[in-house]
């Protein structure tokens, strides 16, 4: 069932988002222990209905609604919350002030999926902190990667430097076992945020030939945890790097909050 505030949603209601692309949303896996990182879902909510609405939001609510939806539910899944407002008109998109809470569930995968391989992609995400729902650009790359026989796009920004995937944040491990996060305009994952709480890390520019040269790289998102990258175009990596394989094991002992 998919609910808008916490009453059973109607096609009339998701029209209007539908068809102009309005709003900002966030994802959370829910596992039998609950949501990795909900207060930080919680935090992404409330600083991007600042940005996109300039309206405050009320968390109480949003996690009443994730808890019935998630209620009776197979796990794992994966809920999403969708803040919009029904009544946004292309013309005048500035009379919308009354954003929604739009709240969907659908299964979730193994964690992590099998290792992916990726392709660069020259692409730069519009409003890149905002966890929005204008994903023209990134499944656009995603679809060029596919044709090509990758499994999704890694994008590189117009200065040469890594910066994020297709819906996922990107990390390397250094030649010296160091975990490398790229320093670019990216959307600040909440698994990624989870993990350098948890592992020593540094942060630095990384073009895509230091991309390549590092001696592992994962995806990361509340779906997939931490999935191995197995290449990025031609370059191969090895997936049971003992560094991974460490950042692996100790995100899965990040302990669930409940709804």
């Amino acid at each position: 069932m998919v609910t808008l505030n916490g009453k059973p949603v109607s096609a009339e209601d998701v029209l209007p988002l539908a068809l102009t692309n309005l709003g900002h949303f966030t994802s959370m896996r829910v596992d039998e222990s609950g949501i990795r990182g909900l207060a930080l879902h919680l935090e992404r909510l409330v600083r991007d209905c600042k940005v996109i609405w300039g309206a405050d939001l009320d968390t109480g609510c949003v996690r009443d609604y994730v808890r019935r939806a998630v209620e009776g539910q197979s796990r794992p899944c994966v809920v999403r919350v969708t803040v919009y407002d029904p009544k946004t008109d292309m013309g005048r998109p500035a009379d919308a002030d009354e954003p929604k809470i739009l709240v969907s569930v659908r299964g979730a995968g193994a964690m992590p999926p099998a290792p992916l391989r990726a392709m660069s992609v020259p692409y730069e995400r519009d409003l890149p902190e905002v966890k929005h729902v204008g994903l023209l650009g990134a499944l656009r790359a995603r679809r060029t990667a596919q044709l090509a026989g990758y499994g999704d796009a890694l994008f590189v920004g117009r200065d040469g430097l890594v910066s994020e995937g297709g819906t996922w944040n990107v990390g390397f491990v250094d030649q010296n076992g160091t975990i490398v996060w790229p320093q670019a305009p990216v959307l600040p994952g909440v698994t990624m945020a989870l993990l350098q709480q948890i592992a020593e890390h540094r942060i630095a520019t990384v073009t895509l030939e230091q991309a390549k040269g590092m001696a592992a790289a994962f995806a990361t998102n509340t779906s997939i945890g931490v999935r191995p990258l197995a290449a990025i175009d031609e370059a191969e990596f090895p997936t049971d790097d003992p560094v991974l394989c460490q950042l692996q094991a100790a995100y899965l002992l990040v302990p669930g909050e409940t709804p």
